[in-house]
């Protein structure tokens, strides 16, 4: 199976490279499945219906939320309708909608997603992120009721990332890390043949700070004083994001390869 992630989605810059590249990259990639992270996705700052819908329509198969998963206060109602969002497994007790899913790919495949918060550094404390996926992981073994599975482990610490990667290694088709809005160099398959990369970056503008117009974000570090709310680049974007091939048979990764498309970055051969 042909599985692609992207990571966060930050403002209008990064929404609309996804929806333009989306379907263009479902047909030459011959994608069966499709995940993004939208939680940044309005104005910098949650995800609301009407761009959840324009993902949906664009080739997106699920759509994940992180640690702003409610920002957007429409989303505690719509979430409860839309399976196909997804907020984070380990989130506040009683938050509305479901951490994970089984969703329907190409050829009625299923692929299992799930998501979860990282501890470290994070300015709540959420629930342990390694039993909840431990659960979840149970009830949905690869070769079972999946055909493939994409676990998001949405974290500040590599190490934290990390250690999830490898406490997934032979039940996931492919453990990524986002919400450092930066690429990271480590995509890689694991030793039981999980794909991992720590941080699949951003979609959005490269020439701010991890999306955001540079300006409030500088004069923050330098005075130590905020004078304006944060406002994200629109600049032209940069999609990056994680592409896996998986065993038919297994489910477990056969490659993984980065993915950066347009913008600042380097662009990845759409040979993949």
């Amino acid at each position: 199976m042909r599985l692609l992630f992207l990571g966060d989605i930050v403002g209008r810059a990064g929404r609309g490279a996804v929806i333009a590249a989306l379907p263009r990259l479902r047909a030459e990639w011959k994608l069966d499945f499709v995940a993004v992270n939208a939680e940044n996705a309005a104005a910098g700052f949650g995800l609301t219906a009407a761009i959840a819908e324009q993902l949906f329509a664009a080739g997106a198969d699920c759509v994940t939320l992180g640690d702003h998963a409610f920002d957007q206060k429409e989303m505690l109602a719509h979430i409860e309708r839309e399976p196909r969002i997804l907020r984070p497994l380990n989130f506040a007790k009683g938050a509305p909608g479901r951490g994970s899913g089984l969703f329907e790919a190409t050829r009625g495949r299923k692929v299992f997603v799930a998501v979860a918060l990282g501890r470290v550094f994070m300015k709540h404390p959420f629930d342990d992120p390694f039993s909840a996926l431990d659960a979840v992981l149970k009830s949905a073994p690869l070769g079972g009721a999946a055909q493939a599975s994409i676990i998001e482990i949405h974290a500040e610490a590599t190490s934290e990332k990390m250690a999830i990667g490898h406490w997934c290694d032979g039940r996931a088709s492919l453990v990524v890390g986002s919400h450092t809005h930066v690429p990271t160099a480590d995509a890689m398959i694991l030793g039981q043949g999980t794909a991992y990369q720590t941080d699949a970056g951003m979609c959005g503008d490269y020439d701010s700070v991890i999306g955001m117009d540079k300006l409030e974000p500088m004069k923050r570090f330098v005075t130590g004083m905020g004078t304006a709310r944060f406002e994200p680049a629109l600049g032209e974007a940069t999609l990056c994001g994680v592409f896996v091939e998986t065993d038919d048979a297994t489910g477990l990764a056969r490659k993984i390869a980065p993915v950066r498309l347009n913008g600042k970055l380097e662009d990845t051969p759409l040979s993949i």
